[in-house]
């Protein structure tokens, strides 16, 4: 569908974007700009990643509910792998059997893909589970809708823990253990990011979600020149390292935005080092459009413990809103994410972002699986012998 007309709402919102942005903290005169877009750039995305959060105001269709039996199915895998005395991060399909499951996962495998780009898996009860059992059923049910799993961090961390903490500054300012709401944004690394959640906020958290391709047609309709200072690849990355790239990329007929603000403009956590050279004015405004309509078209799901998600890290931006933790455990949120590739469905990734894919999946290196989460400073020293 097109989010060009979709309604005076989306139209309010975009209308200063698509005059001279006057509202804007940073805009320039658009008409002294060429208005055409990128060579090889499609004036419209027809596509199912094409949505707004209101095309979901009357339909659960993006969540799927499991049944009695699929979940006695989950537990029965899961009591069967372990008997086979294997490491966790070996389980997959040919050893984690979901005879009925199985197939309504691959389907949702092709919906992130290919379809909406997003999905939610309802129906987990993290209380029936231990902790190391919750994450095999949690490794096993993805494992069907992407089977390759990436390292998200230089230390080699598999799970990421996404928990309020405030044991230090750095820390209560950093994204993963802040409980402020954060600006939407993409993972450095995964076509697919997943998160099962083990516990929600006693307030707030939301998972909201934009699709990309819906920002994209506006600005195409709109501001076609701020298409162009996207696609450009001038764009000053300074995490995971300095390296200058494109925020957009069309390519074999797909569109895929990627992209972060802490690493093109610093952060409380992660200042920006004053040697390395800064946004633009036109750069930040871009920026900043995006947001705007990522706000005006976005979608916000309510989590529930339990509930694992699926989103396409190629053609969804998500976000979170700010949250209140409780006193009691079940009242702290608490997120295990993981970045993830499948081998089937998985799009062709761009040479500007080719390392960072690389670094994420490549087969040898370190991995880490913590089912807790551990301090920074941790360092997984024997005190016994194997």
């Amino acid at each position: 569908m097109s989010a060009v007309g979709a309604g005076p709402i989306l139209a309010a919102a975009i209308a200063p974007i698509a005059g001279k942005s006057t509202n804007l903290a940073h805009a320039v005169n658009a008409s002294a700009d060429v208005t055409d877009l990128p060579p090889g750039f499609p004036a419209e995305l027809k596509s199912e990643l094409a949505w707004t959060g209101a095309d979901f105001d009357n339909t659960t269709e993006h969540i799927f509910v499991l049944t009695d039996a699929h979940k006695a199915e989950i537990k029965a895998a899961v009591e069967a792998y372990k008997l086979l005395d294997q490491d966790g991060d070996l389980v997959g399909p040919s050893n984690f059997p979901l005879p009925t499951l199985g197939p309504q996962l691959k389907q949702i495998s092709r919906d992130v893909h290919d379809g909406r780009g997003f999905a939610v898996i309802r129906g987990l009860n993290p209380a029936e589970y231990s902790v190391a059992d919750l994450t095999l059923a949690y490794l096993g049910v993805q494992s069907y809708v992407a089977e390759q799993r990436g390292r998200q961090d230089k230390c080699g961390n598999m799970l990421v823990h996404i928990v309020a903490d405030n044991s230090t500054k750095q820390a209560a300012d950093h994204h993963r253990h802040s409980t402020k709401s954060i600006t939407f944004h993409n993972e450095e690394a995964g076509d697919v990011i997943s998160w099962l959640t083990r516990s929600t906020a006693a307030a707030g958290g939301k998972c909201i979600i934009a699709s990309a391709y819906t920002i994209y047609n506006v600005l195409a309709a709109t501001r076609p020149e701020l298409i162009r200072t996207l696609a450009r690849s001038d764009w000053p990355f300074a995490m995971p390292r300095f390296h200058c790239r494109p925020i957009i990329f069309y390519e074999g007929e797909k569109l895929i935005m990627n992209f972060g603000r802490a690493p093109l403009l610093g952060n409380e956590a992660h200042p920006r080092p004053k040697h390395l050279p800064s946004v633009t004015r036109r750069q930040l405004e871009a920026l900043d459009a995006i947001e705007a309509i990522a706000r005006a078209t976005q979608l916000e799901i309510q989590t529930q413990a339990g509930d694992i998600h699926f989103i396409n890290n190629l053609s969804v931006l998500h976000r979170r809103d700010g949250f209140v933790n409780g006193q009691l455990p079940t009242e702290k949120r608490h997120l295990v994410r993981m970045r993830l590739r499948s081998a089937e469905h998985g799009w062709p990734i761009p040479a500007e972002l080719q390392d960072e894919w690389h670094e994420a999946f490549r087969a040898d290196g370190i991995r880490l699986w913590h089912v807790e989460p551990m301090p920074a400073y941790y360092f997984p020293l024997r005190d016994q012998p194997n």
